[in-house]
């Protein structure tokens, strides 16, 4: 399966093609799109729309996968970015490619083992999975990184994604009550 990562931003956006098969992963294409910095908004996300296509129109990806927007203190930056992402949705579902979007957690979890991973720790497993030897942009990385979040998703049933989950949320909530997982009462 091939599969889009993008990571929005006005500024700079993401994109990263993974292919994979299997327990296998291949960085096929990787890059951040910068609009013209004195650009206006309008003219920025018609930049990050029309690269965003070519790269869907080069690539052939089955899906376009993104990151959903996380809510920041201020509300005009997370607007901007509800822009971005809508353009980038709209890129993909003009050609017709299936999206899927994830949180930032659901990514850092899918990649890293660890929903609050750091920026870095991310960036490590996306190089280690993708053999990928030295440094990536951060967007790109991050673009890596949702591609690879669905396709760890996708090579899973729908009734081991919800046990899994529902495996995280019980041992988050024993976590909470101070015991461990596999620990019996008074043992």
């Amino acid at each position: 399966m091939r599969v889009l990562g993008l990571d929005p931003g006005s500024r700079r956006t993401g994109f990263g093609v993974v292919e994979g098969s299997g327990n296998t992963y291949r960085c096929v294409a990787r890059g951040v799109v910068r609009p013209p910095p004195k650009a206006t908004l309008a003219d920025r996300l018609h930049a990050i729309a029309r690269r965003a296509g070519e790269v869907i129109d080069e690539f052939a990806p089955e899906c376009v996968a993104v990151e959903e927007a996380f809510y920041h203190e201020s509300v005009h930056s997370t607007l901007v970015l509800g822009h971005v992402r809508g353009a980038l949705l709209v890129a993909a579902a003009e050609r017709g490619v299936i999206i899927a979007e994830y949180t930032p957690r659901e990514i850092k979890l899918s990649v890293a083992g660890n929903g609050g991973a750091a920026k870095e720790q991310v960036e490590f497993m996306v190089r280690r999975l993708l053999g990928i030897e030295g440094a990536l942009e951060a967007d790109a990385s991050d673009a890596l990184a949702t591609a690879l979040c669905h396709l760890h998703r996708a090579r899973r049933p729908p009734a081991a994604r919800a046990a899994s989950a529902a495996a995280q949320s019980l041992i988050a909530l024993l976590a909470r009550r101070g015991r461990t997982v596999g620990a019996r009462n008074g043992r």
